[in-house]
């Protein structure tokens, strides 16, 4: 699971919106909207402190959080090999 989805499965479950995240964190909303829509591969990239604020903001293990924003989701193009 990348971050993208966990941030997204979790938001979904607790019923949290970017705002009410950034709220709880102090990072930006168009932060944790990136984030959500681009995981730690897209033009915004999370830092070390801001995956520190999500995992205890989402009350989960910041290991798992780190983890996610390590992996990698392969994106396959229309006629380019993946």
């Amino acid at each position: 699971m990348d971050l993208t989805e966990l941030l997204a499965n979790v938001m979904r479950r607790r019923s949290l919106s970017a705002e009410a995240l950034a709220y709880a964190t102090g990072i930006r909303v168009p932060r944790i909207k990136a984030f959500v829509e681009d995981g730690a591969v897209g033009p915004i990239r999370p830092t070390a402190e801001e995956l520190t604020d999500l995992a205890q903001a989402l009350s989960l293990p910041v290991s798992d959080v780190l983890a996610a924003s390590q992996n990698r989701r392969t994106v396959a193009h229309a006629g380019q090999p993946v």
